[in-house]
């Protein structure tokens, strides 16, 4: 029997977060053009219009709704806007996040609070809010948490931010197990080291450069090199895959 594969997302409604720069920007666009009306969200306004107006252009539906994942109250004000505009979500990107390069020693406790209530707080309760909305309508949800290797593996000066996204993928799990029963999926996509606008004058430096060269293929990811995982996720052809952590790092957890 022939294979009948396509990423099909027409009729979803997936609500990105942290949509305003780098992975989510991407994530967006790359769920919209498979089918799926999206919902951009973040702290900058003025960006996220700036994306809404280029997913547009491409022939693609979005909105933009204003969100602070610290915030309890700003996650569901998001949630209630997102309803009204584009009707019940189906999909979450957990993609919001933080890191604030620091050695142990002298990380200040507001920059821990910062990574930890952006990574994990909000990562959490963003999907209590659209998990329990998924459950109480029948609805057979897919929730994708973006981690990082560094979930498994110590990076240097991101001592705070690896225990975040390793607090991060044990949630996946956690809630991928409460929810299988009700068909909300919960899955993680952990990134190597990938370019971005963030981090795009660090690589480029001759620090960031030793850096790459110390890598097994001696190369950073690009932003298109998660589509395909991120896409799978979202489908209906992951209806098999749940609490799972998809590393996505072209071996650098190798080294």
């Amino acid at each position: 029997m022939p294979s009948s594969v396509t990423f099909d997302l027409t009729g979803e409604t997936a609500l990105v977060t942290g949509a305003t720069s780098g992975f989510g920007v991407r994530f967006a666009q790359v769920l919209s053009e498979a089918g799926a009306t999206v919902v951009i969200t973040g702290r900058r306004v003025d960006r996220l219009t700036e994306v809404q107006r280029g997913i547009v252009a491409m022939g693609g539906v979005a909105h933009a709704v204003p969100l602070d994942v610290t915030k309890v109250e700003s996650i569901r004000a998001c949630v209630d806007e997102a309803e009204r505009a584009a009707g019940p979500v189906t999909i979450l990107v957990n993609n919001a996040g933080l890191s604030i390069q620091s050695s142990a020693a002298t990380l200040t406790e507001a920059a821990y609070d910062a990574i930890m209530d952006t990574n994990v707080k909000g990562a959490f309760f963003m999907a209590q809010v659209v998990g329990n909305r998924m459950i109480e309508r029948g609805i057979h949800g897919r929730i994708v948490n973006i981690a990082s290797i560094g979930a498994e593996k110590a990076l240097p000066g991101l001592v705070a931010y690896c225990t975040s996204k390793a607090a991060v993928a044990m949630m996946t799990k956690g809630l991928a197990r409460e929810w299988a029963r009700h068909h909300v999926a919960v899955n993680a996509i952990c990134p190597g080291y990938i370019k971005t606008e963030i981090n795009d004058s660090w690589f480029e430096s001759e620090p960031g450069q030793q850096q790459v060269a110390g890598f097994p293929r001696r190369r950073l990811g690009k932003e298109e090199d998660l589509d395909a995982t991120l896409l799978l996720l979202c489908s209906r052809h992951a209806r098999f895959i749940t609490g799972a952590l998809f590393t996505v790092d072209d071996g650098q957890l190798l080294g």
